[in-house]
């Protein structure tokens, strides 16, 4: 098995591969990282044939490590690098117990985190990769640490995965040198990964104070609306991975960040109609 360690945020993994191509490319895109103090990691992944001659012949990506999931389809050797970002979102999902985790991406701008949560298709994702090309410091696309005593927002910075029409949107506004190859087909549609700024990377153990909540909805006439507590707070438990193995340390943190974060739902259909709305809330927080 070939290996590789990354130290992203406060996690670190050990990625092992029965190929090398899915490493290659994983040691390119996340070539700023560190690697762990030590060679201590939290977790490991690993990608290896369901069959052993799925190795060599119409070779297919198992992920495997410390989580897993029995019933996982593989995937072909050809999508090797998103059965890696799968394979470490999955540990996340599954094993961490640090922090509160949202489904959730976030950017800083003065201190202040920005957090937006919601379906796929909302463009969270989007939204975060471009504020990151606009002033603002991208913090995470899959997941949002919300620290349990604390309550600040900790990055876990990792590689913005970017699906379907959001990938031409971006190319045209980042270098080419900071993407991974496009994958096609993939069980996600089409996806490739964009490398965040190198000010994330570098600033990734900076963390921010919530500072505002929004619940973007992609493709509707523009406009803020109020949500109330009660569905602010069931929304986000349902956006958590790990709140009920959290239990009683989960429900205050989260308890605490429903009651005093601005929040919002926000439909748009277009980066400059969210940014200009995102912008008026902006300048309205202490």
């Amino acid at each position: 098995m070939h290996q590789i360690l990354l130290k992203i945020g406060p996690a670190a993994f050990r990625i092992a591969s029965a190929w090398r191509r899915p490493l290659e490319q994983l040691e390119a895109l996340y070539q700023d990282y560190p690697a762990p103090p030590g060679g201590s990691v939290d977790f490991t992944v690993r990608l290896e044939p369901e069959k052993p001659w799925r190795r060599y012949i119409c070779p297919s990506v198992h992920i495997g490590g410390d989580f897993w999931l029995p019933d996982a389809a593989p995937l072909p050797l050809s999508q090797g690098l998103l059965a890696a970002e799968m394979g470490m979102n999955l540990q996340m999902a599954l094993g961490w117990r640090r922090h509160l985790l949202l489904h959730a991406s976030s950017v800083e701008k003065d201190g202040k985190a920005l957090i937006m949560t919601g379906l796929s298709g909302s463009g969270k994702s989007t939204l975060s990769a471009m504020l990151a090309e606009r002033g603002w410091r991208f913090m995470g696309d899959e997941f949002a640490l919300l620290c349990l005593e604390s309550g600040q927002i900790v990055p876990f910075p990792r590689l913005i995965s970017l699906k379907n029409d959001a990938i031409g949107a971006m190319q045209n506004v980042v270098a080419e040198n900071r993407f991974g190859p496009e994958m096609k087909a993939t069980p996600k549609g089409d996806i490739r990964h964009l490398v965040p700024p190198k000010d994330a990377i570098a600033r990734m153990d900076e963390s921010a104070k919530p500072a505002l909540l929004l619940f973007p909805r992609f493709g509707h006439s523009p406009i803020l609306r109020d949500m109330g507590l009660s569905e602010i707070f069931v929304r986000l438990t349902q956006a958590s991975t790990n709140y009920v193995a959290l239990g009683e340390p989960g429900f205050h943190a989260l308890t605490r960040f429903v009651d005093q974060i601005p929040t919002k739902a926000m439909d748009y259909q277009s980066v400059e109609q969210a940014e200009e709305l995102i912008d008026s809330l902006w300048s309205q927080l202490p």
